[in-house]
């Protein structure tokens, strides 16, 4: 089975790519959805995470993920804390979805993460990369307007994350998602259609 990576800044619209990906019917993993998973209610890493922040970020006695974000963008120790508990259950679940979609047959399936080659290091385990890129202000801007951030956590939460246009060398395919969301299917249904056509 063949597996590409999908990436880009948060509010990049990796998302929205991600939805046109899979209504050409190519399997998306979302590494975000698995992380939130993994620390809902019964998740595997819960208890990982409350013994290593404490119960402050807990609401009703479940994770809160804004009380969880909003400390851990705010400090790269903690986020390299959570990182530690979440990534490698993140990676296992994905190989194990990945393993499954590949006895079921699946040609080609695709991973959506951020942070996909943050070390600027050719993943060896994709086929290709895709990298969406849009403007630091427009990033800013759709997490204020979407996300109820405010201008600075919308900042520290971009800050988090590695300027995507270093990823460029990496990209086997690059959307440039300045224009409306006609113009940002274009470019997903191009890329699909030659994912296809490479899985055969």
């Amino acid at each position: 089975m063949r597996l590409y990576g999908l990436t880009g800044g948060t509010a990049s619209g990796k998302s929205e790519v991600s939805k046109q990906l899979a209504a050409h019917g190519l399997p998306v993993l979302n590494a975000d959805q698995i992380g939130h998973e993994l620390t809902a209610p019964g998740g595997p890493a819960v208890q990982a995470v409350v013994d290593a922040f404490g119960e402050d970020i807990l609401t009703q006695g479940v994770i809160d993920r804004k009380k969880l974000g909003a400390l851990v963008f705010a400090d790269p120790e903690a986020r390299a804390r959570l990182n530690a508990i979440v990534h490698p259950a993140i990676r296992r679940e994905i190989s194990r979805r990945c393993k499954q979609l590949a006895r079921e047959g699946c040609k080609a399936a695709v991973v959506d993460a951020a942070l996909i080659a943050e070390d600027l290091e050719p993943p060896a385990c994709f086929d290709g990369i895709i990298l969406v890129l849009t403007s630091h202000e427009l990033r800013v801007q759709r997490l204020v307007d979407h996300r109820g951030l405010s201008p600075l956590h919308a900042r520290q939460r971009i800050a988090s994350q590695i300027d995507p246009r270093r990823k460029l060398a990496l990209a086997r395919w690059v959307i440039h998602n300045e224009g409306g969301l006609a113009d940002l299917h274009a470019q997903a249904d191009a890329i699909s259609e030659e994912i296809l056509r490479d899985a055969g």
